[in-house]
């Protein structure tokens, strides 16, 4: 019997037909098995029902080496290997089962079912076949026709994906290369050629998955490392395209394309670095200098050339240069309205050059998407105080006069100032919104101040001559 829960157990659940392990029983004098290596089969029989896995294959490794010619022993190995998740180095072991027993057709159903996860459907077929013509139990017969009819269904599919392939119908060919890939997990050739199509339909993060599952299912696999590797630096993830090119030239010292990646990807990645470092520094100016090399070094993969803006974005706002911070940040906007890095920034210049409903506006847009920022919530809280100081207008420091400034004073000094700030003198979308508020308050504030009823001189006047005031009380 078998504990539940045990790793036979789990075996079994995957492998119906493993279960023939725990009760195999066998002759001495058929397996030739000395007293020391039915020892260790017993040991490592017993540590597997337990679970230790690795004991139980040192056990078995023994019984190996003691009887080369022992079947037994190598399909208890192989199972262990499985459990391990070592299927590559259980299939040796099933194939020699079957050279020292070609009757054993659980080695062989097993065998089948191993070579049918790797995509080898006809060798898995001439499998199955044999089981059936050695005299299999009924539920071997059962599993094996089972898996002669999979085999055939993962033949036809594979047909149609390769045609759908060829027609350059890369839709249809992953739908069909989903199904197959469901029953033949470990075909590595099947996952290069589906990642082909993730590539070829623009979803390269489903490539590098497949390509990264390959990459382990098949050995010395530099192609597989180099196009994820390719697949990352297009994404701008320098840092992991740097781990995996380093990962083919392991492989390969002298691979030319991984060499030349790897130098490309070295260089912009020493520039980034150094970049960031100065930021930290606070030389916000050597930084943005940094990140302008950077966009000529790849101008040809446009999430550099973004990301470069964006921290030349922030490097300008940091560095209170506001009218270049909000130049470069809208830059980053047009491309990415919800970034909320270059939101953050913007609005930091916008709060410089106190266009305060731009600031909160821009805060706002970043807040719904991170509204757990901080940062954020205190910008906005600061913009919308500033906003309600600003609509107190001082008529007199925007025009840059004395409170005591005579109607002449007011009028010169409020044309000098509309014609600095007029819209039309600036080309700069931001400049001439800018200006355009800055116009709009300088004529306001020759409005109010030259009205002799409106501005502070008049409004002395009428309180000493008494006409607002009836008694000292309500001065």
């Amino acid at each position: 019997m078998v504990a539940p829960g045990s790793v036979t157990s789990r075996l079994g659940s995957v492998f119906p037909f493993l279960l023939v392990l725990v009760d195999l029983q066998y002759e001495g004098a058929e397996c030739g098995v000395n007293a020391d290596v039915e020892k260790h089969l017993e040991l490592g029989k017993k540590l597997l029902a337990a679970g230790q896995l690795a004991d139980a294959l040192s056990q078995f490794h023994a019984a190996v080496d003691g009887d080369p010619d022992n079947y037994i022993a190598y399909y208890r190995r192989a199972t262990v290997f499985l459990a391990m998740g070592k299927s590559k180095a259980a299939l040796p072991d099933l194939t020699k089962v079957i050279e020292l027993k070609m009757d054993f057709t659980a080695a062989r159903l097993q065998r089948g079912h191993l070579l049918l996860k790797q995509g080898k459907l006809d060798e898995a077929e001439d499998d199955f076949k044999k089981v059936l013509k050695s005299n299999p139990s009924e539920n071997e017969e059962k599993e094996a026709q089972s898996q002669l009819v999979k085999s055939d269904e993962m033949q036809r599919l594979r047909s149609q994906a390769l045609d759908a392939f060829e027609s350059s119908d890369f839709t249809a060919a992953i739908t069909f290369l989903d199904k197959i890939l469901e029953v033949c997990v470990w075909d590595a050739e099947l996952r290069e050629l589906r990642a082909e199509c993730f590539i070829k339909e623009g979803e390269p993060r489903k490539a590098i998955s497949d390509l990264k599952a390959s990459s382990k299912l098949k050995n010395d696999n530099t192609e597989a490392f180099y196009k994820i590797s390719t697949l990352y630096y297009e994404l701008g993830d320098h840092e992991l395209s740097l781990s995996e090119v380093r990962e083919c030239l392991k492989l390969d010292q002298d691979h030319k394309r991984c060499f030349a990646h790897y130098k490309q990807v070295k260089k912009l990645n020493k520039l980034i670095e150094s970049a960031e470092e100065l930021i930290k520094e606070g030389r916000y100016t050597d930084a943005i200098s940094k990140y302008e090399s950077v966009m000529k070094t790849e101008p040809g993969v446009h999430e550099y050339t973004i990301r470069s803006k964006e921290r030349i974005c922030h490097c300008f706002s940091k560095d209170e240069k506001p009218v270049e911070a909000i130049r470069v940040c809208s830059e980053v906007l047009q491309v990415e309205p919800d970034n909320v890095n270059a939101l953050k920034d913007r609005a930091e210049a916008y709060l410089i050059e106190e266009m305060y409903d731009e600031a909160i506006q821009d805060y706002e847009t970043a807040q719904e998407h991170n509204e757990n920022d901080q940062q954020i919530r205190e910008g906005l809280e600061k913009a919308q105080r500033l906003l309600k100081q600003s609509q107190r207008r001082d008529y007199y420091k925007i025009l840059g006069v004395k409170r005591n400034a005579k109607k002449q004073e007011i009028i010169k000094a409020y044309r000098k100032l509309a014609l600095q700030w007029h819209p039309d003198n600036f080309q700069n979308e931001e400049e001439k919104k800018k200006a355009e508020k800055k116009f709009i308050d300088i004529a306001a504030a020759k409005e109010v101040l030259s009205d002799p009823g409106k501005n502070f001189l008049g409004w002395l006047l009428r309180r000493f001559q008494g006409s607002e005031f009836r008694n000292e009380e309500e001065v």
